[in-house]
């Protein structure tokens, strides 16, 4: 077997390199290698300059080349330290690992540009060459614009299905899983899932929906689904547990926003056997039922959480389960477990009444000067009696006992689930599901997500599930930053540009090396849960 070997001379300082060439001694019965020296390497360039082997240049021709490998021709510099971390969270979380075992030919092209959406933040993908020169990443070549486009629409859904499953198996099954939607706009007019729908952002271009599913302790997701952008939250659920079932996942738990909150939902939560989560509305018949049965002792002494600044309780009662079964003809109904847990904060109610005051303030203002208006008719109804004559006009009196009903509730949120638990963990983990929310932020924000800027279904695709990558490290990397009280010294960005700076050179012939690393640089690395990178 043949190689380029490089030694360096202990008196000059001079560093020689030889062609070896492995063989077998059959005598001596081992492994013996012969050596012809090329050339010494240039300080400076890392070039292989040809010389006699006393640092004279050879003035004859040069040594003809052997068989066997070529060494470079020049040594390079590239910007390291932030790619070397990506690179040890994909080993440790699995992902390099699934992405290989899911897409052996392209798992480099898709975690480089997964890298570089999470280090160039919204920059677009054409500028990726720039950065790919400038920072040793895992495919190590230029990606254009036109092969990003054909990697995007090469990624099908059911090798997605099996990264999903791969995934999906290294989370545990115990822990809760969080789940929501976000609105994505776009300005293309050929996309199928496309639609005019309820604009989380307000904007008044046409949309799709984005699901995200995330475990609550580890904060990573691991699932992602594309819905039409005219679908609302509460008919999602059912779509959702269907796609669960597919990669095969069991002990499936939910926690969710009360946007999730229908009959049918919870009557699809109890038929699957999943276990829920949910906020609800003060406003729902049978949370207030529950409640009024016990609102007269609710904020006693022994209900305070002081950790919470809260009053909880916690109401057992039953769900009137339905299915139906169109083939049978026969609807089954049925009483299942349902816990409501109460949660009442004197700080809100004080907040509520003073906003509700100064609404009522302005209604009544409408009123008495004339100015109705008519989307607010039915509160001119509900709240005030309206008298008005030619002489004395238009007089304006309170229904105060509508006042007080409405006021009775201010200050009280609920969640309800099927699983037992106290009304202290339950809370815990609801407000856990901000990952999610926080997860959307870095989709749209880092990733450049904002606006759907792809004009093909399998492009848009293919660059969902590459940004959705994305987001496993940005996850990562954010959980650590607020185990460690990070996020008070530094932003996101501003930690992966500490070691962005961080370099490594590679020359020819010689192994990896890394530049020197300042102390916060290597205490950093500690922090994320990753060893420090070393010269190889």
């Amino acid at each position: 077997m043949a190689a380029i070997v490089y030694q360096t001379d202990k008196r000059s300082g001079i560093t020689y390199a030889y062609h070896s060439v492995s063989y077998w001694d059959k005598e001596k019965k081992q492994s013996r290698a012969r050596r012809t020296l090329i050339g010494r390497v240039d300080k400076e360039t890392g070039e292989i300059v040809p010389t006699d082997g006393r640092n004279r240049k050879k003035q004859e021709a040069k040594v003809p080349a052997k068989p066997g490998p070529m060494a470079a021709e020049k040594a390079h510099r590239s910007f390291y330290g932030a790619t070397y971390l990506l690179d040890a969270i994909g080993e440790q979380l699995g992902l390099t690992h699934d992405l290989k075992q899911c897409f052996p030919d392209t798992y480099r092209q898709i975690l480089s540009l997964a890298y570089y959406l999470i280090l160039e933040d919204s920059t677009p993908l054409y500028r990726f060459e720039k950065w790919g020169t400038l920072h040793k990443h895992p495919y190590g070549e230029n990606i254009t614009s036109q092969r990003s486009s054909e990697l995007f629409a090469s990624i099908t859904e059911e090798v997605k299905q099996r990264f999903f499953t791969l995934q999906g198996k290294r989370r545990v099954e115990k822990e809760f899983w969080a789940y929501d939607t976000t609105t994505l706009s776009s300005y293309s007019e050929t996309l199928r899932q496309v639609q005019f729908g309820f604009n989380k952002e307000n904007d008044r271009l046409p949309q799709l929906n984005v699901a995200l599913v995330f475990g609550q302790e580890s904060n990573l997701p691991f699932y992602y689904r594309k819905l039409a952008g005219n679908i609302p939250d509460a008919k999602k659920v059912h779509h959702l547990l269907e796609e669960l079932d597919i990669p095969g996942y069991s002990k499936v738990k939910l926690v969710m926003d009360r946007g999730f909150f229908s009959e049918y939902n919870i009557n699809c939560l109890y038929r699957d056997h999943v276990k829920f989560l949910l906020s609800v509305r003060m406003s729902l018949a049978f949370v207030r039922k529950e409640l009024d049965a016990i609102y007269d002792t609710f904020r006693s002494f022994e209900h305070f959480n002081e950790d919470y600044e809260l009053y909880c309780r916690t109401v057992r009662t039953t769900w009137n389960y339905t299915q139906e079964h169109p083939y049978r003809g026969e609807t089954v109904q049925e009483s299942r477990r349902l816990y409501i847990h109460y949660y009442y904060n004197i700080d809100k109610v004080a907040e509520d009444e003073k906003a509700f005051d100064r609404r009522l303030f302005a209604l009544k203002q409408e009123l008495e000067s004339g100015k109705r208006v008519p989307e607010h008719e039915k509160l001119y109804q509900k709240y005030f009696t309206i008298k008005t004559t030619p002489k004395r006009g238009t007089k304006v009196t309170v229904r105060e006992e509508n006042v007080s009903e409405a006021k009775r509730y201010y200050g009280f949120f609920a969640l309800i689930t099927n699983e037992t638990m106290d009304a202290v963990t339950a809370l815990e983990l609801y407000r856990n599901k901000d990952v999610v929310e926080k997860a959307f932020g870095n989709l749209k924000e880092r990733l450049n997500m904002r606006r759907a800027l792809v004009s093909s279904e399998q492009s848009l695709e293919g660059k969902l599930f590459v940004q959705f990558v994305a987001l496993i490290y940005l996850s990562y990397i954010k959980k650590q930053m607020q185990v460690k009280g990070l996020l008070k010294d530094y932003t996101l960005p501003g930690l992966l540009d500490k070691l962005d700076v961080i370099e490594c050179f590679e020359q020819p012939g010689k192994s990896l090396r890394v530049g020197e690393m300042l102390e916060k640089q290597k205490q950093l690395y500690q922090d994320l849960g990753v060893s420090l990178p070393t010269s190889l």
